[in-house]
């Protein structure tokens, strides 16, 4: 028997943002995890310290109206 794989979906951004938003909460689910094969690990290296960043000045923006 022969075993037909459907082709991997092209890496598109959309796709990369949300691989590294749900990799921030740890939560993935396997065939997800299993696509992601296919983006660019570059590409999943700045998004992921951009999305870093991001979440750091959001911090930042909020302790300060709290505390300011």
């Amino acid at each position: 028997m022969v075993e037909t794989q459907k082709p991997a979906p092209k890496s598109s951004f959309l796709r990369l943002l949300k691989a590294v938003f749900w990799s921030f909460f740890g939560v993935r689910r396997r065939r997800d995890l299993e696509s992601d094969a296919t983006l660019n690990p570059l590409h999943l290296i700045a998004a992921g310290i951009i999305g870093a960043a991001l979440f750091i000045v959001v911090l930042l923006v909020v302790v300060r109206a709290v505390v300011g």
